[in-house]
């Protein structure tokens, strides 16, 4: 962390990152509507450049939304059967909500981890 960071209190980098908001004050807000970040917090002045998330949440988002929605499909399958329609009208909605929702958490989760551990680009040392 900069010394700028040293005027505020550490905060909770997974409840910031699910609430949305700025990792060093806690209070700004973190994204410019859906998953499109701002360019700096409104509150603390904090310049989000440096926050770079990469494919990592999308990642646990596919894996874990994955999971939970195959597994619905299957348990319904398996007990009732229903035709394939039924499924496209349950799980197509469901999986674009769960998808949607969970890949904004965790952008913000790892945006706040990368700020609170002062993650930088991969460098070789001299």
């Amino acid at each position: 962390m900069s010394e700028d960071s040293a005027h505020f209190p550490p905060v909770d980098p997974v409840k910031t990152g699910i609430k949305g908001c700025c990792p060093r004050c806690g209070n700004g807000k973190l994204f410019d509507g859906l998953l499109s970040l701002k360019p700096r917090c409104a509150s603390c002045g904090l310049d989000y450049s440096f926050a770079d998330s990469g494919d990592g949440p999308a990642v646990f988002v596919i894996l874990i939304v994955g999971f939970i929605v195959i597994g619905m499909v299957l348990w319904l399958q398996v007990n009732y059967g229903p035709p394939i329609w039924v499924h496209i009208l349950l799980f197509g909605p469901l999986t674009i909500i769960l998808s949607l929702t969970t890949l904004r958490w965790f952008k913000g989760i790892l945006i706040a981890m990368q700020y609170r551990h002062n993650a930088r680009e991969g460098r070789l040392s001299d």
